[in-house]
């Protein structure tokens, strides 16, 4: 399940990722030459690459990071990124606020980028009339859009949008053992999993140390880059066979009939995918969670209401089933620092060297 042998068959090339979240620092290390700044429309390029939280750097990281300068080698390496700002609480002055556009803005013109995948590491509650005809505008247009489903399964468990939108894929986080992360928000909207648990990212917006950091946000980007990586092996594909592919091969011990409140479908596993010639990715032009998305409600109301592993029990369960949803890397040669995170064969790289960025614990959101 490791990251080389993904990267044998596919390393995301080709495909570009829209990233709305904080902003985008493309001076990293990890990102030079992987932000396509050029490619964002000048009505909502204000500041694109200003990340005053480091946190939309991060997600890009993980997602296309190339691991140069001991920084993180996301999963889709030879993907592009297309950056898009919006305010997630951290701006001031009327001027940058005012200028920054607002999430709707962003999607739209997401969708009208070049971009096959737009991932939204954030969440909050309901956007407005505006923000759901924009992410109806993005799937319109073929786009696949990944959503963090939230941090507050612990805390109240409040329903996250735009992850409970119709059209948009709400990813929860697991852990090393494919178990469900306690702060993962869970409901009816939960459609896949990624790893959201150690993982690491910038500890704000100085840009000079990683932290170990847990939450939804990477498990979005993870399977953002995880479509990314199918995408590119198979580019006559459309977004709906890509994630069809992507539901079909997660892990999971329950029936897909019944799909879990805290893991959907199961955790990606790209590499299911791309290992086999033979796959059926069904019908072009028909959405697999079209019974979710379009017959009035938010999601199935038949969601398991059982724990994450479809059994009936008080302990959270188990994305993995009789499948081991992580492994660890053995071929780290000796003269690095290599933290490795496979969730069901999605793997997020940090190389470094002597001296190099120590991680210390952070709960990202």
């Amino acid at each position: 399940m490791g990251a080389d042998d993904i990267w044998k068959i596919s390393t995301g090339e080709g495909v570009k990722v829209a990233v709305i979240d904080s902003g985008v620092n493309p001076a990293t290390s990890s990102l030079k030459g992987q932000v396509l700044v050029d490619e964002v429309p000048k009505s909502v390029s204000y500041h694109v690459t200003h990340d005053k939280a480091g946190h939309g750097t991060s997600m890009a990281e993980i997602i296309a990071g190339t691991g140069a300068g001991g920084g993180i080698k996301g999963l889709a390496p030879s993907a592009k990124i297309i950056p898009f700002r919006i305010d997630g609480g951290d701006l001031r002055g009327a001027e940058e606020i005012s200028r920054t556009p607002d999430e709707a803005e962003a999607i739209r013109a997401a969708a009208d980028s070049d971009a096959k995948i737009i991932n939204m590491s954030y969440e909050g509650g309901p956007s407005g009339d505006e923000v759901e005809a924009a992410v109806k505008y993005a799937v319109s247009k073929g786009k696949l859009l990944f959503a963090s489903i939230g941090n507050t399964g612990d805390k109240g468990n409040g329903a996250s949008y735009p992850a409970n939108y119709p059209g948009v894929i709400g990813v929860a986080a697991i852990n090393k053992s494919g178990t469900v992360g306690k702060f993962s928000t869970h409901g009816n909207y939960v459609d896949l999993a990624a790893p959201g648990v150690s993982i690491p990212s910038w500890c704000d917006g100085t840009f000079t140390e990683y932290c170990d950091s847990q939450g939804t946000s990477p498990a979005s980007a993870i399977a953002s880059a995880s479509a990314a990586l199918v995408w590119s092996a198979h580019p006559d594909w459309t977004g709906n066979q890509v994630l069809r592919t992507l539901i079909d091969t997660a892990a999971r011990s329950w029936s897909k009939d019944e799909p879990s409140k805290y893991l959907g479908y199961g955790g990606v596993r790209p590499r299911r995918v791309l290992i086999n010639k033979d796959i059926n990715p069904g019908k072009a032009d028909v959405d697999p969670l079209a019974s979710e998305n379009y017959d009035g409600t938010s999601a199935t109301a038949s969601r398991s209401a059982e724990s994450p592993s479809g059994k009936p029990t008080k302990n959270t369960g188990s994305a993995s089933g009789p499948t081991s949803a992580a492994a660890k890397d053995s071929n780290s040669s000796s003269n690095t620092q290599t933290w490795l995170i496979i969730g069901a064969a999605a793997a997020v790289l940090v190389i470094g060297g002597a001296g190099f960025a120590v991680l210390r614990a952070r709960r990202n959101s």
